[in-house]
């Protein structure tokens, strides 16, 4: 009997291609989202050291009026920054959700065309075992009819 082939077997491989697809879409938009986070976190370390700095520049006999509206712009601009990556932070989050939902979807594609090739895998396989005990039946009873006819 012949080996089994599965005739959707370029179907599997588009799937599974697309499936690795989704995976490095996903990971690139996590990455991203990494990435503003650890900006983020960059940015307000730089807010608290500002903001450190401006209490410094209060202290009594220490005023220094210019430094402390320079430290004041610089705080807005951080602030104005930190805004900014939070807006796009939910963008990439969303982003990451919209992929994950695709690489599920991809991954369940791929397991139906699997468990498809599986199940005609195994059909092939019993009907190969009953060609070949049909085969083994015949030849005994062959053997059998004979062996009778020497006998008889």
């Amino acid at each position: 009997m012949s080996t089994f082939r599965f005739r959707l077997e370029t179907l599997l491989r588009v799937r599974l291609a697309e499936r690795d697809q989704r995976r490095a879409e996903l990971a690139k938009a996590l990455r991203a989202e990494e990435m503003l986070r650890a900006e983020g976190q960059a940015i307000d370390a730089q807010r608290a050291e500002a903001a450190e700095r401006g209490r410094q520049l209060k202290l009594p006999g220490t005023a220094d009026v210019d430094g402390l509206l320079q430290t004041h712009r610089y705080e807005m601009v951080l602030t104005a920054q930190r805004r900014q990556i939070a807006a796009q932070l939910v963008q990439v989050e969303a982003e990451s959700a919209r992929r994950r939902l695709a690489l599920v979807e991809a991954d369940r594609q791929l397991r139906v065309l699997e468990k498809l090739r599986e199940r005609q895998a195994a059909a092939h396989r019993k009907e190969v075992a009953r060609q070949e005990f049909k085969q083994f039946d015949e030849t005994a009873l062959l053997g059998f009819v004979r062996r009778q006819e020497v006998t008889a």
